[in-house]
């Protein structure tokens, strides 16, 4: 469900579930989830480290690790294709064109043999069939338009020669050059000190403003979802438990997960010496997934049904979805917050 029509997405996933073979079998690192990106908007989907984020990411992009993670079921429809069937071939073709990816580290997704300029080059020359002199050029500009200070000289320069923003704005520049419908932004910030943090995440508004392109972006950090995201999708343990507008998600959490992790930030006028609430416990193992909802040994809200019953994804006024039976009692404050018994901090 969402507030906008059909015509307005450009991404829709439907029910994907994403296994991995281990040592130890075989387990299921996504299940069910649905979401959409609409267009010309940016989908923030938040989360600890090991809810889904990135598989979400690399199952959109079939990226997965050949011979050891796999699609299983679901769909990912763009332009009227399921890209979870589409043949390699037209695959590759889409991938840095129509749906391009900026990842976490760029010292590890930018080649470092070659130059920034060069691997900007390869998109056009791939993509858009220019010829060598052409691409160079198309380079310099989109060096220019992400804002890298004397980009003739930082053409030719080797990521190593570049500080970790520059890298990261040779990757905005890359995933930006053949203006794609969708950009997944896979903890782009994350490696940054939080003045240039701030910078790029100015940088991929403005950019998006003059492109229109849409944006999924992926972090755990919900300072950043509150300043980048029109919407938010919450997953926890390889499940979307909560979905809304970020005004909704931040006004008016529903989910006692996501009540924890907004209660988790600091604020303004907050004293240095108080203690920021926590929330207790870590993440299951995909391996030992408990029966009922995934977030019963840490929901201080929990009730007896929670132990054996997975709660699915329920709606209030149609477009704020939550997976939690008890939602609307929390809601009301007829189902108060208990924290006996839970795990550690």
């Amino acid at each position: 469900m969402s507030n906008f029509s059909p015509s307005d997405v450009v991404l829709k996933i439907e029910g994907l579930v994403t296994s991995f073979r281990t040592d130890d079998g075989v387990v299921t690192a996504l299940e069910g989830v649905s979401f959409e990106i609409s267009r010309g908007k940016t989908l923030g989907i938040v989360g600890e480290s090991g809810c889904g984020k990135s598989v979400t990411s690399l199952s959109i992009m079939r990226l997965l690790p050949n011979g050891v993670g796999k699609i299983e079921a679901g769909k990912v429809i763009f332009d009227g294709k399921d890209l979870v069937t589409l043949p390699e071939s037209e695959m590759r073709d889409l991938r840095g064109n129509r749906i391009a990816m900026i990842f976490q580290e760029p010292m590890t997704a930018l080649n470092p043999v070659f130059t920034a300029g060069e691997q900007i080059i390869e998109v056009f020359m791939t993509h858009r069939h220019m010829s060598r002199a052409e691409a160079r050029k198309a380079a310099l500009e989109m060096m220019e338009m992400v804002r890298i200070p004397d980009p003739d000289r930082r053409l030719d320069e080797y990521p190593h020669q570049m500080s970790g923003g520059m890298k990261q704005r040779v990757m905005i520049a890359m995933a930006l050059a053949c203006k794609p419908a969708v950009i997944i932004a896979d903890e782009p910030t994350t490696a940054l000190d939080v003045t240039i943090q701030s910078q790029i995440l100015r940088l991929m508004q403005d950019l998006q403003k003059q492109t229109g392109t849409s944006i999924a972006f992926i972090t755990h950090d919900l300072g950043v979802i509150a300043e980048v995201a029109d919407e938010v999708v919450v997953m926890y343990a390889g499940k979307v438990i909560e979905k809304a507008d970020v005004t909704a998600i931040f006004d008016r959490p529903l989910h006692p997960y996501t009540k924890g992790l907004l209660a988790s930030i600091p604020h303004a006028g907050q004293s240095r010496d108080s203690k920021l609430p926590t929330i207790k416990g870590s993440v299951p193992s995909l391996k030992d997934l408990p029966a009922g909802c995934r977030f019963f040994g840490r929901c201080p809200y929990r009730q007896t049904r929670c132990e054996k019953e997975n709660p699915t994804l329920m709606y209030e006024e149609s477009t704020h979805g939550v997976a939690c039976h008890f939602f609307a009692d929390i809601a009301a404050n007829k189902i108060k917050a208990n924290y006996d018994g839970l795990g550690g901090e």
